[in-house]
C-alpha cells in the first residue's frame, strides 16, 4: 500500500505543527542522553506514562549512567522495578548495560543494527533510541502508530498479521522525514496517545481530520483491525502462608523465567505443606491470564525441612525484599488483619 507523496507531506507538516503546540512535557524528552532516552523507551513498553514517570526519576537517581546500572547487583535492580510489571525488562537493561560497557566503552551505540543486539531492544525501541537520541532516520511501529496509520491511510486488514505488519513498517520507513526524525517519530507516538485512542478518539482535534480515511468513511471506531479477540485463561494460583513466631515463609523463584529471582510465598503443591483455612483470595491479570490468588494458612510437618530457596523474614524485611505486586497486596492484608 502506497501513499502519494502530497499525502505524505501534509500529514508531516500537519502532525510536527500539532505536536510543537499540544506535546506533554515529559522528563525524558528535556534530555538528548541516550541512556536516559534508552530507559525511558523500555519503561514505556506496556506501561502508561503517569506510572512511568516517578520509576524514571528513582531510576536515574539510582543509576544516573550506564556504568551506575552495570555495576549495582541485581537485587536492588529488581527492587527499583518492583511494581512496574513486565519484570524481564529490568533484567535485560541490566544485561545490555554490562555489554554496553564492556564492548562499547559504556557508550550506548548508534545505529539500528547494533542496538539490537542488545538484550531486551527490539525493532520499534531500536528505532525510537536511534532517531531521538543520535537524529537517525530509523522508522518505528507500535500500537499506537498501527491505530494512526490503520485509521488515517484506511488500513483494512489485521494490523496483527505479518504481512501487515510489514506493510506498516513500509509506511513509516516512507514517510518519515530526512529532518529531525526524533521529534517526528516522538509527534506521531503522542498523537496515537492523545488523540487518536483506541476508543472515543478525539477526531474533531486531530491534525489529520483533513486526510483520515477512517473518519471521511465513518470507520474510525472500527479501524484498526485486530483479528479476533483473545481469550482471557483462567488460573487459579494456590500458596502456603507458614508461620514461625513473628517470622513466615517465602520463597524465591528462580533466576530465570518468569518474575526471576523474585520472592513469594509458597506454593502449596509439591512442598508437603499440612494446609488449613483459606486466609484470603484476590484476582489479578498479566497479559491474557487471570489468575485467582488464595492464600492458605499451613504449617511444616516435624520432619519438614526448608530449601535453600526459602527464607524466613518479618514484616520489616518485606521492604527491602522484591515480591510481585499481587504477592506484596496479599502479604499486606494478612499482616494487616493479624
Amino acid at each position: 500500500m502506497r501513499v502519494n507523496g502530497k499525502t505524505q507531506e501534509k500529514f508531516r507538516r500537519n502532525l510536527v505543527h500539532w505536536y510543537q503546540r499540544h506535546h506533554r512535557k515529559l522528563p525524558w524528552r528535556a534530555t538528548r542522553d541516550p541512556y536516559k532516552i534508552w530507559v525511558s523507551e523500555i519503561m514505556l513498553q506496556q506501561t502508561r506514562v503517569d506510572v512511568v514517570r516517578n520509576y524514571y526519576k528513582r531510576w536515574l537517581h539510582a543509576f544516573p549512567t550506564v556504568h551506575s546500572l552495570a555495576n549495582a547487583p541485581y537485587p536492588r535492580v529488581l527492587k527499583l522495578w518492583e511494581g512496574l510489571g513486565y519484570y524481564s525488562r529490568a533484567r535485560n537493561l541490566h544485561q545490555a548495560a554490562k555489554l554496553v560497557v564492556r564492548e562499547h566503552r559504556g557508550t550506548l551505540p548508534a545505529t539500528v543494527e547494533e542496538l539490537m543486539s542488545l538484550p531486551g531492544i527490539g525493532r520499534y525501541t531500536a528505532g525510537a533510541v536511534a532517531s531521538i537520541a543520535f537524529h537517525q532516520r530509523a522508522p518505528l511501529v507500535d500500537g499506537n502508530v498501527a491505530r494512526v496509520f490503520a485509521r488515517v491511510f484506511g488500513v483494512e486488514r489485521d494490523v496483527t498479521k505479518p504481512a501487515t505488519q510489514k506493510t506498516l513498517w513500509e509506511m513509516a520507513g516512507a514517510i518519515i522525514p530526512q529532518k529531525d526524525p526524533g521529534t517526528f517519530n516522538q509527534a506521531l507516538m503522542e498523537l496515537g496517545a492523545l488523540i487518536c485512542t483506541p476508543a472515543n478518539p478525539r477526531c474533531n482535534l486531530c491534525p489529520m481530520r483533513g486526510v483520515c480515511v477512517a473518519r471521511t468513511m465513518g470507520r474510525q471506531d472500527v479501524l484498526p483491525n485486530r483479528g479476533p479477540r483473545r481469550t482471557h485463561v483462567r488460573i487459579v494460583h494456590d500458596t502456603a502462608w507458614v508461620r514461625r513466631g513473628n517470622k513466615f515463609l517465602l520463597q524465591r523463584r528462580p533466576a530465570k523465567g518468569l518474575l526471576a529471582g523474585m520472592w513469594e510465598l509458597p506454593p502449596l503443591a509439591g512442598n508437603g505443606f499440612r494446609s488449613g483455612r483459606q486466609l484470603l483470595g484476590l484476582r489479578h491479570t498479566i497479559t491474557n491470564k487471570k489468575i485467582q490468588l488464595r492464600v492458605f494458612e499451613c504449617r511444616l510437618s516435624k520432619s519438614q525441612k526448608t530449601n535453600r530457596t526459602s527464607r524466613w523474614v518479618s514484616s520489616e524485611d518485606l521492604s527491602r525484599l522484591t515480591l510481585p505486586a499481587a504477592q506484596r497486596r496479599a502479604l499486606h492484608q494478612i499482616l494487616s488483619a493479624q
